[in-house]
């Protein structure tokens, strides 16, 4: 004989949870073994494993504390760079009147450093002049001597007004003197601090190539947008900027002036923290006001720069004064008494589900296992795709949502039991049981999910963590609740042992007080009744409502009023 439909229907559902745990698992293999970046264990944060601590130094022209508004925004901005990192977990805090104390979970790669410790001032000046590396000439005698001194006495001020920022009238003969002396090993003073409205002399980042650059054109501010991506023509590693309405017409405007112009005039340096990162030359009126850098990038320094440039230039210049490795601030001792506290909630949940549900309370530790199982490669599984770390709050977020998980089965089981105590049979109660319960555990649920994101965006750093694994659990939760525990349901109930309403399989309509025939009709009890009889027709009376036990008084008193016939007696 075929199987039934409902049998059929829970076996193609435990099938798909299989695949769908298999897949889970495939994928986490796929981190772990292919691409090395995965793991086994889940990634613990800065609470639990300690990690990685840089101490940045506001540096200000006159030596002088910096603006608190200016250091706050120093501060969202190293957040952010190291949210896009990848990095989970991660505290960055203010300390003192001038330090930025940033502390990593773990042990930073060297990408992550470069986006915290960079202050990505990005300038963007007209070239002037490009000259040699070489700090020394040779002279008649086939000697190589070092550049002199520049002399204080040379004239430092243009002998006619700049027109523009490309105007080669800012090369004085001071200027032009400090650029021969001008050694990129040693730089006389940090090119990071050159004012803006003024020439400055510096070296490029990668060939160490001498430049005297123009007045600063744009800044970093004007860029709305940064991305990576390969040139189709040439497949070198790019970065695409992308400058609001007031550096698109600025951008339009310079490189109208410079398309076409001698060189190095027709070149635009893209100035990083002092340092030429790259001067191309305008090869053309660009007017949308997307530009792109190029260089000798790689796909990780190309994609580093972009995440640095997207998220803002930092409004101050930063000197990194330490960067140490830090120890848990709670420690595997806290983590050991985290997860003691889970197992006794378990082992709580446990006992209660056996004592009051007996043999059915085996469905509820089984489907909190197979949750267990779900809930532990998923973390592994974000730890490696989106950072995710646990730290204490979400060791807390998951104990809680053990209690809210137990909930679930307790409302779909207490149906069940509604719908045996109404005189169904054990298979029509489970699908009765769940067609009533599904909706209140789904709005119960949908309530916990939204009150997490909530959570998680409004609260603190550290409380993120405790929403994001309530509101992970409680996803899953639902999931398991249909994927294993209605099916798991379903074929029970045509087991011999459950199926029959065996006293120790928590389905016993006669512990249950299942006497309910229909609305106003009860069993007529029996002139001999059993100690459990009459405690089941008790619990049965003390769940009517008013309304059928004023129809159950009224039956009986028509019934007794009934006159009777002739013989009856």
């Amino acid at each position: 004989m075929a199987p039934s439909t409902p049998v059929r229907h829970a076996w193609r559902v435990l099938t798909g949870l299989l695949a769908i745990t298999g897949v889970l698992f495939g994928i986490n293999a796929l981190g772990v073994y292919t691409f090395q970046a995965s793991s086994w264990t889940p990634d613990l944060a800065l609470d639990l494993q300690g990690g990685t601590q840089i101490i940045l130094s506001a540096q200000t022209v006159d030596g002088s504390d910096p603006d608190a508004e200016q250091l706050e925004q120093a501060v969202a901005i190293i957040r952010q760079r190291v949210d896009a990192s990848g990095v989970g977990e991660a505290d960055v805090a203010t300390e003192g009147g001038r330090n930025i104390v940033v502390q990593i979970p773990g042990q930073a790669d060297e990408a992550t450093r470069q986006r915290i410790q960079s202050s990505a001032q990005l300038q963007l000046r007209p070239v002037l002049f490009a000259g040699s590396p070489a700090t020394s000439f040779v002279g008649e005698d086939g000697n190589s001597t070092p550049y002199p001194t520049p002399d204080p006495s040379l004239p430092a001020t243009p002998t006619a007004s700049p027109t523009n920022a490309s105007d080669p009238a800012y090369i004085t003969p001071a200027l032009q003197a400090q650029f021969l002396a001008y050694d990129c090993a040693n730089p006389p003073t940090d090119p990071a601090q050159a004012p803006a409205d003024q020439p400055m002399i510096t070296c490029g980042v990668d060939d160490g190539q001498k430049y005297i650059l123009g007045p600063v054109e744009l800044d970093g501010t004007d860029i709305t947008d940064a991305t990576n991506g390969q040139e189709q023509n040439t497949g070198r590693w790019a970065v695409n900027l992308a400058f609001n309405d007031q550096g698109t017409q600025t951008f339009g405007e310079i490189s109208q002036r410079l398309y076409g112009a001698q060189p190095p005039l027709n070149q635009f340096a893209f100035v990083l923290d002092g340092s030429v990162l790259s001067a191309p030359s305008m090869n053309g009126i660009i007017l949308d006001g997307r530009p792109s850098i190029t260089g000798n990038f790689t796909q990780e320094s190309s994609k580093a720069l972009a995440d640095q440039l997207k998220y803002g230039a930092l409004p101050l210049s930063f000197e990194v004064v330490s960067s140490d490795t830090v120890s848990a601030t709670l420690g595997s001792q806290q983590l050991q008494v985290g997860f003691l506290a889970g197992l006794i909630g378990l082992g709580l949940v446990a006992v209660y589900s056996l004592v009051v549900y007996r043999a059915l309370g085996t469905v509820i530790i089984a489907s909190l296992g197979v949750m267990a199982v779900l809930t532990y490669v998923t973390l592994c599984i974000l730890a490696w795709r989106m950072g995710f770390r646990l730290s204490l709050a979400g060791v807390a977020g998951l104990i809680v949502t053990i209690g809210f998980t137990a909930d679930s089965f307790i409302v779909y089981f207490e149906r069940i039991r509604d719908e045996l105590r109404d005189g169904k049979s054990i298979t029509a109660a489970v699908e009765d049981g769940w067609a009533r319960a599904k909706r209140t555990i789904y709005i119960s649920k949908s309530i916990n999910i939204l009150a997490a994101v909530v959570l998680y965006i409004l609260a603190d750093a550290t409380v993120k963590g405790f929403a994001f694994t309530l509101g992970l659990t409680t996803a899953i939760d639902i999931l398991i609740f249909i994927l294993f525990t209605h099916p798991v349901m379903q074929l029970l109930a045509r087991t011999r042992f459950f199926g029959s309403g065996h006293p120790l399989s928590g389905m016993d309509p006669a512990a249950l007080g299942a006497v309910y025939r229909g609305r106003a009709q009860f069993r007529a009890p029996a002139a001999a009744v059993s100690g459990r009889a009459s405690r089941s027709r008790a619990e049965a009376q003390r769940r009517q409502t008013i309304a059928e036990r004023k129809r159950a008084e009224l039956a009986a008193a028509q019934s007794s009023s009934r006159p009777t016939k002739e013989g009856d007696d």
